[in-house]
């Protein structure tokens, strides 16, 4: 067998061997190009799996030709890639399983959230574990993990002074998380890939899933969409462009997310509690495509701070959950809001019911004033609130008291725990040595994303 590609290391590795040594089918779903087949590709190789994928065509037409036969021919442990491009094969796996419950039989990958299709989940549930696969985290691009998780549940954040991210803050938001795009060089070549994915995902993906007479409003309305990130959904804003009823884009949004192109974070209400705005929140997907839709590049959104303000909550809402997706906690994502205003950005809750309230600025200061809504839902949550924190662009964390902190946005990452152990990423503004911020201009990107790419390649 030839040797195993140089890949970045997966967080998410560890789980996914667990819940294929327990669960008779596994599948990793998560959006196109996230990386799902180099994972796949490397559970095939360290374990002996056979590897098919359904992108290719002839594999594909066999499946749905024959799909039951097709799965009684397989080797006692398959890889079966894009799953969602043959539909009608999952009652067989539901079947095959069914008479043979061994675990570790079948890891599949899909591109398409099974979640949002009751019929399919609800034939699976008990057969199937899901392990959820997003773009690249912070922590997978330097290769340094976080427990930002564990410590925020416990009040407990890393002392000492970091250095504000800066003018970094617009670069990491605009480079996004794709493997694809990140391994270019420049930024309007990333900003091309990402246009082209919004493409390649309308002519394929949505054509396969869909009949939709108004294909040219999908890339429109992720636009729509991108723009209007971290606020409540308001199906009427998003359909006054277009000549579209408001129950057609609500449907092209619910197709949206089954591509994981966009999040709805809902509501969370405690029991009682009937002034509670119950409308979710939109986020983008990835903000590096955000930024590409909507024309921006780093240094029009270091210059655009309500938009920054927008796509920074956004930014540490995907980055939270990439780092979720590999903890050992079942935490669960909310929003908070309620009919006076009162509003929390994300509302993590843990367990049985422990919550942690984060609100994210992209400010370089924090007042007291900025922890009105987390004091609102302490009030209202007793003793399930554990903590409250504003994530900001500072560079020290500090208590607020009453459970209370201020702690910098380059906490969430783990090159913040490292220290002087690995180089942090630089704005251009802060750069020590002028040569080295040139280097890293004229390459097209912030400096860890040039560490990136050599790690990419190898080097």
């Amino acid at each position: 067998m030839s040797p195993a590609p140089k890949t970045i290391e997966r967080f998410i590795l560890p789980q996914l061997e667990t819940a294929l040594f327990d669960s008779p089918a596994v599948l990793v779903h998560g959006p196109r190009q996230c990386g799902k087949t180099t994972v796949a590709r490397a559970i095939a190789h360290k374990h002996g799996y056979e590897y098919l994928t359904f992108d290719d065509d002839d594999i594909r037409a066999t499946a749905e030709a024959d799909p039951i036969g097709f799965v009684e021919r397989r080797a006692s442990q398959t890889v079966l890639d894009e799953v969602q491009r043959v539909p009608g094969l999952l009652t067989s796996v539901k079947a095959s399983i069914d008479r043979d419950r061994t675990p570790g039989r079948f890891l599949l990958t899909g591109s398409s959230n099974v979640l949002l299709l009751p019929a399919l989940s609800d034939s699976l549930a008990g057969r199937l574990a899901l392990q959820r696969l997003h773009p690249f985290s912070q922590d997978e691009i330097l290769g340094v993990r976080s427990d930002f998780l564990a410590r925020l549940f416990e009040g407990e954040f890393l002392g000492g002074q970091v250095n504000r991210l800066g003018a970094e803050l617009a670069e990491r938001v605009v480079d996004g998380g794709y493997p694809a795009a990140l391994a270019r060089p420049l930024p309007r070549r990333r900003a091309a890939w990402y246009r082209d994915y919004i493409e390649t995902i309308v002519q394929k993906d949505i054509r396969e899933m869909a009949r939709i007479g108004s294909l040219d409003a999908i890339p429109k309305l992720v636009a729509m969409a991108a723009g209007q990130t971290a606020r409540l959904v308001n199906v009427t804003d998003l359909a006054s462009p277009f000549q579209i009823t408001r129950q057609t884009i609500r449907e092209y949004l619910t197709l949206l997310q089954r591509l994981f192109l966009i999040d709805e974070l809902p509501p969370w209400h405690g029991n009682h509690l009937s002034r509670l705005v119950k409308t979710p929140k939109l986020h983008i997907g990835d903000t590096g495509l955000a930024a590409a839709v909507l024309g921006i590049d780093a240094v029009t959104l270091w210059s655009e701070r309500t938009l920054l303000g927008q796509l920074t909550e956004t930014f540490v809402y995907q980055e939270l959950r990439r780092q979720a997706s590999w903890a050992e906690d079942d935490l669960r994502f909310h929003h908070y809001r309620d009919r006076d205003g009162m509003e929390v950005d994300i509302v993590l809750e843990r367990g049985y019911g422990q919550l942690a309230g984060i609100e994210v600025k992209a400010a370089a200061t924090v007042s007291a004033g900025d922890f009105r809504g987390l004091r609102k839902l302490k009030s209202v949550s007793g003793d399930r609130f554990r903590v409250g924190v504003v994530l900001y662009d500072g560079t020290m964390a500090g208590s607020f008291g009453d459970g209370m902190f201020a702690v910098p946005i380059r906490q969430l990452f783990g090159e913040a725990e490292i220290g002087d152990d690995l180089p942090r990423r630089q704005t251009m503004e802060d750069a020590a040595d002028a040569k080295e911020a040139d280097e890293a201009k004229a390459e097209g990107g912030s400096m860890s994303l040039e560490k990136f790419r050599r790690r990419l390649a190898g080097g």
